[in-house]
């Protein structure tokens, strides 16, 4: 036979081949759209689409393009499950408390909003909002959430996400068109009873060229719409009633206030020092030995190595970088067991840095004696709570307020208005007016490198005012915080909780407050309070008379007090 004749004969038998392959295929399909559970519009849909490619050619482009399609219509949960798993608080208790140490106050929210499902018979509950600094456990709080519901769990990672498409899906027109993550992450769980987390929300870009992807969160987050939510691929809406969806966010002020109020937010505020003690000896540390092959007979840390490897090696409201440091202690320990073969390695403070490394957080730490002009402050951030001085300084000068120290404006006014005050009322407080008018206060607060921002150190820049300029000195032992008014009113601040633990860490004996945040102390931890004299004050005079070694004198003013320490 020629070898022409040879290469068509190939070709065909080839051919064939391809095309009985198809028709397999082809019945492969149909068989899957028979047996699917497919609601009414899916299954016109996928019918429809069966049709197109049996009688294409099986080669073009466009019949791969709706086998994806297809096979993507197909994987979807379409028909929702009626076995939902009954929810029992008992045991979604049990399980948070396993999976979790401390957060008394979040697990109580969390029963609350599982109480609320159990009684609505999973119908419309609002979306579950996890807000807290990095390493605080929210996305391990939202495992444990689909353990106790007994519920598929899909992460579905939103930071960065610019494309609206990301999350509704792409047309079909497109090349390498495909379903938005959403229908994706359902897609992997099989099934609509799934606990959806959607995390980094706050990081989900704007109104750009390309969409708004937080419009697009709208109709996925509002029950009233999401049980008819479109995906631009499948172009079906896709029943999601009965999907349990949580997001996860650092900072609510990067959200639309529309997707803020389809959401229910709980709070996480970080965890006590008392909580990382024990977080580390349960979980953290047990899980390290693990992954690095440790033995218990060859590998321990001191229980007081713990608070120093919180305290000097971190600073986060979490316990991520906690469990690196830890991590780091049994990486050196595996490789000196191997390579030395040295056992049991023990350790304790005296070998940490061996293991450690250096120190690498230094604390503001309280003043040992009173000084003039230097008052201790508390500030409070994602990462806890700190002590942080307001110091005053005056020279000849013509009453002019000069700050430093990398403050904020809400800093610098906090400032500016304390100073206007102690002005307004000189004599009041035993300063000869004059002294003001012919002298400068400098108002600087250390660690210029850090920047800082908020109206809560007012009544201590007051106190340093007054200080200065009658020569009395402050008390080292009293730390204090609360906005200021023109008219010398405490006005109330935020992370009370911080501030407070931050003062007994140091030392402090008594700390002024806010009056009005009195009702804050309920989530201030008993050990905290009882170690502190927690003192509420509503105008600043009080903090004079507290923080002060001596009230100035009413009736006898001060000629000048440059140079008194």
């Amino acid at each position: 036979m020629p070898q022409n004749s040879m290469n068509d004969a190939q070709g065909q038998l080839q051919s064939a081949d391809k095309k009985n392959f198809f028709e397999v295929e082809l019945e492969k399909i149909r068989d899957r759209i028979k047996n699917k559970k497919l609601t009414r519009e899916a299954r016109e849909k996928a019918l429809s689409e069966f049709e197109r490619l049996w009688n294409m050619n099986p080669f073009s482009p466009e019949a791969a393009e709706i086998r994806k399609y297809l096979d993507w219509l197909l994987s979807f949960p379409w028909v929702l499950e009626n076995d939902l798993k009954e929810i029992n608080l008992q045991e979604a208790e049990k399980i948070l408390n396993e999976d979790h140490y401390g957060l008394a106050e979040v697990k109580d929210r969390v029963l609350e909003y599982l109480a609320a499902q159990k009684r609505a018979g999973h119908k419309k509950v609002p979306v579950l909002c996890l807000l807290g600094s990095p390493g605080v456990g929210k996305t391990s709080l939202a495992k444990s959430i689909a353990r106790a519901l007994g519920r598929e769990f899909q992460r579905v990672p939103l930071g960065g996400i610019r494309d609206e498409a990301e999350i509704r899906g792409h047309m079909r027109t497109y090349v390498s068109a495909r379903p938005g993550r959403i229908i994706e992450a359902l897609k992997k769980a099989k099934t609509t009873n799934v606990l959806i987390l959607l995390d980094e929300i706050d990081k989900v870009g704007g109104m750009n060229w390309s969409g708004d992807p937080s419009a697009a969160l709208l109709e996925l987050l509002d029950p009233e719409q999401n049980n008819a939510f479109l995906d631009h691929y499948l172009e079906i809406g896709a029943d999601l009633s009965s999907v349990m969806f949580v997001a996860t966010a650092n900072d609510l002020s990067n959200l639309p206030k529309a997707v803020l109020d389809r959401m229910e937010i709980v709070t996480i505020e970080g965890y006590t020092l008392q909580e990382k003690q024990e977080i580390a000896k349960r979980h953290i540390l047990p899980r390290q030995m693990e992954m690095n092959g440790l033995k218990k007979d060859e590998f321990s840390i001191d229980a007081d190595v713990i608070p120093i490897l919180i305290e000097r090696y971190t600073f986060e409201a979490g316990v991520r970088g906690l469990e690196r440091e830890i991590a780091k202690i049994c990486r050196k320990a595996t490789k000196e067991l191997i390579v030395k073969g040295k056992a049991p390695i023990h350790i304790t403070k005296a070998n940490l840095e061996n293991y450690a490394g250096q120190e690498k957080i230094f604390r503001t730490r309280a003043h040992k004696v009173n000084q003039v002009g230097v008052t201790t402050g508390l500030a409070a951030s994602g990462a806890g709570g700190n002590l942080g001085f307001i110091e005053a300084v005056i020279m000849p000068g013509s009453g002019k307020v000069f700050t430093t120290g990398s403050l904020g404006n809400m800093t610098v006014e906090s400032f500016n208005a304390a100073a206007s005050y102690i002005r307004a009322h000189a004599k009041a407080f035993g300063i000869n007016p004059e002294v003001i008018t012919q002298h400068n206060l400098h108002l600087h607060m250390p660690e210029a490198g850090s920047p800082k921002d908020g109206p809560s150190a007012g009544v201590a820049a007051a106190v340093s005012i007054v200080s200065v300029f009658t020569g009395i000195p402050v008390r080292h032992d009293v730390a204090m915080t609360g906005e200021i008014t023109l008219h010398g009113n405490v006005l109330p601040i935020g992370g009370l909780k911080e501030k407070l633990l931050a003062a007994q860490r140091e030392g402090i004996k008594k700390v002024l407050i806010p009056a009005d945040n009195v009702r804050d102390l309920d989530k201030v931890p008993e050990s905290c309070k009882t170690a502190l004299d927690i003192i509420p004050i509503k105008k600043v005079e009080e903090a004079f008379s507290i923080a002060l070694e001596r009230m100035p004198v009413h009736d006898k003013l001060v000629g000048n007090a440059v140079g008194k320490r």
